[in-house]
């Protein structure tokens, strides 16, 4: 990637969380001018600590060329866009709103429309990897948006993914697509807290059951990774519990919406809305565990810290 180049797009990113400080640090990699905001503001001085930047939005709204937007849900993502502070009504038209939370297809159109009646242009643009390929440049993303709205992201969706998936001329379809993924990722995670907990019910060590399962017919992508966080008794978040909580939910709404009979989604769903119930919420999706482990009267491996 040519980073001279770069060097000439202001590029904001709106959240620092484990997703978007990786994703901060990645288009600083590639060479952009790179501002980024977060309420929290230790996250913000961490920012600026890799040579980041942070201005206040009066000062420097006008001025960026591509705002990514990783929060939480579609609330903290309609306040971003459009709330009290909000950074549409500031930006210059033919700017870009890159759009990464999981959020229902709808409202991901509604964002389209808002941003287009000011003349911004709108990518819905859902993320998937995890923390660590957010910081390098490894994600995958599902977009969709108009052809302008990609080729003025392009630059900076290159920095981010290893591949974008271009599903359609218009919001909607990459947030179909992303909540797709979280109906298996949140199913997937549930089967791995499972299977490892059945295991240990049958008097398997946590980590045997890793090591030969993921080299077996019936490991998943999301066994192998979020089966050691379970094995080590690490739970610290790089997904939370209350992610799933949220994604879901929000595939079962939309599966209600379609008279479409998703029950395995929804049993996964309410091992989630325990493992919340239980104060479990911050800590990493994988704690889900805990429940089965509740359930069945069986101790989990502990972390080194406990």
């Amino acid at each position: 990637m040519n980073t001279a180049n770069n060097s000439t797009l202001n590029v904001g990113v709106f959240g620092l969380g484990s997703m978007g400080f990786g994703m901060a640090k990645s288009a600083l990699a590639a060479g952009f001018t790179v501002y980024g905001f977060d309420p929290n503001q230790d996250a913000v001085q961490r920012f600026v600590g890799l040579e980041g930047k942070h201005a206040s939005l009066d000062d420097i709204a006008a001025e960026l060329d591509v705002v990514v937007v990783v929060v939480v849900n579609a609330a903290q993502t309609e306040s971003v866009l459009a709330g009290n502070n909000g950074i549409v009504d500031r930006m210059k038209p033919g700017s870009t709103i890159v759009a990464c939370a999981t959020v229902p297809p709808e409202f991901a159109k509604q964002m389209e429309a808002l941003c287009e009646a000011r003349g911004i242009h709108y990518l819905d643009a859902p993320i998937s990897g995890g923390s660590v390929k957010a910081a390098s440049g490894q994600l995958t993303i599902m977009a969709s948006g108009t052809p302008q709205a990609f080729d003025c992201a392009r630059p900076v969706l290159d920095a981010l993914a290893e591949k974008v998936f271009e599903l359609g001329n218009a919001a909607g379809p990459g947030s179909a697509m992303k909540v797709v993924n979280q109906l298996l990722a949140g199913v997937h995670i549930a089967a791995a807290a499972e299977a490892l907990t059945f295991g240990i019910s049958q008097g398997i060590e946590a980590s045997d059951c890793v090591d030969v399962i993921s080299q077996c017919a019936g490991t998943s992508w999301m066994f192998e990774n979020r089966g050691p966080h379970i094995a080590q008794g690490d739970y610290t978040p790089h997904s939370s519990v209350e992610i799933f909580v949220k994604d879901l939910g929000i595939v079962s709404d939309i599966a209600r919406q379609s008279r479409f009979a998703a029950p395995i989604a929804a049993t996964a769903l309410q091992q989630f809305i325990a493992a919340s119930g239980m104060g479990l919420g911050g800590e990493d999706d994988s704690a889900v565990a805990k429940v089965y482990a509740a359930q069945a009267n069986l101790t989990l491996p502990e972390g080194d810290d406990k």
